[in-house]
């Protein structure tokens, strides 16, 4: 097998059923894969059969960074060179574009085939990455599953925002600001909500003093936990006085950061937080927003 380059999806979809069609082991038997990202990690153990699950990377059992740390203990981990993943020899080894390069350029100069998936910066991003996971596989029933999960939780966040163009801003350690470039702004902007980090001219994501968030004055803010107590400073920028009496928990909703990092199913379970979150605090936010300044 060859390695695979970053291309585009609809490129990387047409040569993996090449490579499916054309791979004996493969066509008889359940790929075996190894994934050496997190994000990968995770889309890997949502559809793939445990059996062909070689390894994940190693951060897949970091709570901080993956939703499905949990799970991941159940399987082998790898030390994140390529010398470990060689020694198994796996049908496939996923990975991401900033997957570090030596290890993705290793394997592919010996022959392994690396699938390199896209980073997802939009929803239709994240539904083109669970089908490719799917394919590669062989169960693109369950990607198909995925994607109809997510869309069902696009329509109840959208139902519980009931057309209400909400300013909301998602703040997070040292005044970190998230825009319309990532996938927490995509799924606000699925959702009907405006992202108030474009009033900021934040496309993707920077960082804001204290007083340009005061100023702003966001409807709600979009935090990533709601502990009332920082551990490092950091954190206590979201916890800084002004902001807590402008923005009280009935004012915050907390989406966890492991949530929104990677596409994937998680994201179906971050819709659900927010679309709960928004019918819990609508009545208040709509008063409010209605009222004015």
């Amino acid at each position: 097998m060859v390695g695979t380059a970053v291309i585009g999806r609809a490129a990387l979809r047409l040569a993996l059923a090449a490579a499916l069609a054309g791979t004996a082991t493969v066509a008889q038997a359940a790929p075996r894969i190894a994934s050496i990202n997190v994000c990968t990690d995770q889309l890997l153990m949502a559809l793939a059969d445990p059996a062909q699950i070689v390894g994940l990377s190693p951060y897949a059992r970091d709570p901080a960074s993956s939703w499905m740390a949990e799970r991941a203990k159940n399987f082998r981990r790898l030390s994140g060179e390529a010398e470990d993943v060689l020694a198994l020899h796996v049908d496939a080894v996923v990975a991401a574009p900033f997957t570090r390069r030596a290890t993705r350029e290793m394997l592919k100069r010996q022959g392994v085939w690396v699938v390199e998936f896209p980073v997802a910066q939009s929803l239709d991003d994240v539904r083109a990455n669970l089908r490719l996971m799917g394919d590669l596989a062989g169960h693109p029933e369950r990607a198909a599953a995925e994607i109809a999960r997510f869309e069902a939780a696009l329509a109840r966040v959208r139902n519980a925002a009931a057309g209400r163009r909400l300013r909301v801003l998602a703040v997070s350690r040292r005044g970190w600001v998230t825009g319309r470039h990532s996938l927490l702004g995509a799924l606000l902007d699925a959702a009907g909500l405006a992202n108030a980090a474009d009033e900021l001219g934040i496309a993707a994501g920077g960082f804001q003093p204290l007083e340009a968030i005061v100023r702003l004055k966001p409807d709600l803010l979009v935090v990533s936990d709601d502990r009332d107590l920082a551990v490092d400073q950091g954190q206590a920028f979201v916890l800084h006085p002004a902001l807590e009496r402008l923005y009280p928990s009935d004012r915050r909703i907390v989406i966890p950061d492991r949530l929104t990092v990677c596409d994937g199913p998680m994201l179906t379970e971050a819709l659900d937080r927010l679309g709960a979150a928004l019918a819990q605090l609508y009545p208040l936010a709509r008063g409010r927003h209605s009222a004015g300044p």
